[in-house]
């Protein structure tokens, strides 16, 4: 599989803070991969690396746009740097290196582009980034077999729960701030990140980690006050309880969590996935949990993040099998009546909830 092809045995991010302190960052790089925020963050540092501030605007060109061609590639990177340590030649987004085509540079462009490769001077680096790899076509992306061949790829995917717990202590440690390890599991499991029902991403919990670290004030240590007080308004805990609410009979409780999220400005349609989701994720672990999965085993097999399924497995005594197939088929059902116009969208939840 072109997945298992490009994947490193340690993380991107790992790799990547390695080679910068050892020096061994080639003169062709591409940064790639789901998590966007490492993609930035690291061509930002090579970038703050390699380029003299003060001469930052000769000897870091950036080529997007109609500023784009192949011959200011080459020219760009052929001019000596300055004072700089480097000639860095930026292309953001080159979707060439994703897979996809590009306005205003041909196949023959990057043809060209890749036999050029081979023959970027000393002193100079090009740097290309492109999110959302797909990975069905890794092995066979020209652009990205090319820089492997003639450079290095980093590919920064999601984190898993080790990885994200590094990222939450260095906020903090950086921050000057004293923390449990069971704060940190709080934030790991609230966050909402690692769920694909919800837009969350490094970039949303790295404004939620400085809205905590804010929250916390004058004190040295982050509290699970801290915590909860900021992570009250992600929806997908919103969407937990209610679902245990309503496992639990409290049909008042459920009515009111959908209506403060509906009043916090929940899209109808987003707060349905986000039922789906959690619905399809119970019914599934309690599935794996009466064959006699254990929890590691259920993250190996669906790939999520650990606190996901403890979550999940907190809510699947309140559900038979059959009331969560029920729920399910109900919860389809809602998106065709709103999406055929039978019903208002809230009205529609209303109705989900009163008939479970």
């Amino acid at each position: 599989m072109a997945a298992e092809f490009y994947k490193e045995k340690e993380h991107a991010f790992i790799t990547i803070g390695k080679d910068i302190k050892e020096g061994n960052i080639p003169r062709l790089v591409l940064l790639c991969g789901k998590e966007d925020y490492l993609i930035r963050f690291y061509a930002d540092m090579l970038i703050k690396k390699y380029v003299s501030d003060a001469c930052r605007p000769i000897d870091l060109v950036t080529l997007e746009g109609d500023f784009l061609s192949l011959d200011k590639v080459k020219e760009s990177l052929e001019t000596v740097s300055l004072m700089s340590e480097r000639k860095v030649v930026f292309l953001p987004e080159f979707t060439p290196a994703a897979g996809k085509a590009i306005k205003g540079f041909s196949e023959t462009d990057v043809k060209g582009l890749i036999d050029y490769f081979k023959d970027i001077p000393e002193g100079a680096m090009l740097l290309i980034t492109a999110s959302e790899i797909d990975e069905a076509k890794a092995k066979k992306n020209k652009v990205r077999t090319a820089v492997e061949k003639h450079g290095k790829v980093y590919d920064f995917q999601a984190l898993n729960d080790s990885q994200l717990q590094n990222f939450i202590e260095k906020r903090f440690r950086g921050a000057g701030k004293m923390y449990s390890p069971s704060t940190i599991r709080l934030i790991m499991s609230e966050s909402g990140y690692g769920n694909k029902a919800i837009d969350y991403s490094l970039y949303n919990l790295e404004n939620d980690l400085r809205k905590i670290i804010a929250h916390s004030g004058s004190e040295g240590q982050i509290t699970p006050e801290d915590v909860k007080e900021v992570l009250a308004s992600n929806p997908e805990n919103n969407v937990f309880a209610m679902l245990d609410a309503i496992g639990r009979n409290r049909k008042d409780e459920a009515f009111r969590l959908l209506h403060n999220l509906l009043q916090a400005g929940t899209p109808v349609f987003n707060l349905l996935r986000l039922i789906t989701g959690q619905l399809e994720l119970i019914l599934t672990v309690k599935e794996m949990r009466e064959e006699g999965m254990t929890p590691a085993q259920m993250q190996k097999a669906l790939g999520i993040h650990q606190f996901r399924i403890k979550k999940a497995m907190a809510v699947t005594g309140q559900y038979s099998m059959k009331d969560l197939r029920a729920a399910l088929c109900a919860a389809y059902e809602v998106d065709e009546n709103i999406k055929t116009g039978l019903l208002d969208g809230q009205l529609a939840l209303e109705y989900f909830i009163a008939g479970l």
